[in-house]
C-alpha cells in the first residue's frame, strides 16, 4: 500500500492562516466599539463611507497586525503548543514574506483612511505606531494587555474624528472605557497560555495578577460597562440601555463561571465569546439612539 501525503498549502492558504482569517473573532473586538463611537458621534446611522471605511479598515488592520505580531513572537511562539504550528513560527512563511503582506494590508487601509479628513489621517499614524510597539511591549511591560487595549480602542477616537473633525472628551472616556474590556478578554486569552508564558519569560496580564485574575477580570468587565453607560446615558434610550445592561451583565456571569477554575478550554472559550458581549453593548447604543 503506498502511503500518500496531503499537498503542501497554497501560498494564499497560508496567507489566509496567517491573517487569521477563519478566526474573526479578533477583527469583531476592534469592530464593535469602532462603530458604536462611529453611531455616538453621528448621533445615529454614520452614513454608508464612513461605516465601508471603518469595517474594512478594521478588517484590514487587525490581520496587517497579525502579520507583525507573529514575526516579533515567532522565537516566543515554537514553545507555546497553541502557536507553534503559525506559518512564521513554522518557516512556511519567511518573515520579510510575512511583512510585506502586513504592509500592503497596511497600505490598503491607509488609502481607505484618505478618504476621511486630515484629523483621522494624523490619527491614524498613532495607531499604526501603537499597533507596531504592542508586540515588543510582551517583554518590558508587566501588563502588556493595556499596551493592547489603547490600540484596540483606538478606533473610538478616529471615529469621532472621520465624522466631528474632532476628538471631544467623551471620545476619550469611551477609549478608557474600551481599554477595560480589552484587560478583561485578553487577559482571559493570556490565562490559556499562562504555564507556557511563564517558562519562556513573557510578561502577561494573568502573569502579574496571579490568583487575582478571575476577579480582576470580572472587575474590568464591571468598570467598561459602568464608564460607557455613566457616558453615554444622556444619549442613548434608558429603558433600552437598561434592557442592553441586563443581557451584557448576565454574559460577564457567564464569563466568570467559564474561567473560575482557570482551563484551558474555559478560559480560552470566554475570551473567543467576546465579540458578542461587544455586539451587545453596540446594539444598545444603536437602538438606544434611535
Amino acid at each position: 500500500m503506498v502511503a500518500t501525503t496531503s499537498p503542501a498549502p497554497s501560498r494564499l492558504s497560508l496567507y489566509l492562516d496567517l491573517i487569521r482569517w477563519n478566526r474573526p473573532a479578533g477583527w469583531l473586538l476592534l469592530l464593535w466599539p469602532s462603530l458604536a463611537a462611529l453611531w455616538v458621534a453621528a448621533g445615529g446611522f454614520p452614513g454608508w463611507h464612513l461605516l465601508v471605511v471603518f469595517v474594512l479598515g478594521t478588517i484590514l488592520m487587525r490581520s496587517a497586525g497579525c502579520c507583525v505580531n507573529d514575526v516579533a513572537d515567532r522565537e516566543f511562539d515554537k514553545h507555546v503548543k497553541r502557536t507553534a504550528q503559525r506559518p512564521v513560527t513554522s518557516g512556511k512563511v519567511s518573515t520579510r514574506e510575512a511583512l510585506a503582506v502586513g504592509a500592503v494590508l497596511a497600505l490598503v487601509a491607509f488609502g481607505l483612511v484618505l478618504t476621511t479628513n486630515g484629523l483621522t489621517v494624523l490619527m491614524s499614524f498613532a495607531a499604526l505606531a501603537i499597533t507596531l510597539i504592542y508586540p515588543y511591549a510582551k517583554r518590558y511591560v508587566s501588563m502588556p494587555q493595556a499596551v493592547l487595549g489603547v490600540a484596540f480602542s483606538f478606533g473610538v477616537p478616529m471615529a469621532f474624528a472621520a465624522v466631528q473633525s474632532q476628538v471631544p472628551l467623551l471620545a476619550w472616556v469611551l477609549l478608557v472605557g474600551n481599554l477595560f474590556w480589552v484587560l478583561a478578554y485578553d487577559t482571559e486569552y493570556a490565562m490559556v497560555d499562562r504555564d507556557d508564558d511563564l517558562r519562556i519569560g513573557m510578561k502577561t496580564s494573568a502573569i502579574t495578577l496571579g490568583r487575582a485574575d478571575v476577579p480582576a477580570v470580572t472587575g474590568f468587565y464591571l468598570v467598561f460597562l459602568a464608564i460607557w453607560t455613566v457616558a453615554l446615558w444622556a444619549v442613548v434610550n434608558p429603558w433600552v440601555w437598561g434592557a442592553m445592561l441586563v443581557v451584557a451583565l448576565a454574559q460577564v456571569v457567564w464569563h466568570f463561571s467559564l474561567i473560575k477554575d482557570r482551563t484551558r478550554d474555559g478560559c480560552f472559550k470566554a475570551f473567543r465569546l467576546n465579540h458578542w458581549l461587544g455586539f451587545t453593548v453596540f446594539a444598545g447604543v444603536v437602538l438606544g439612539m434611535l
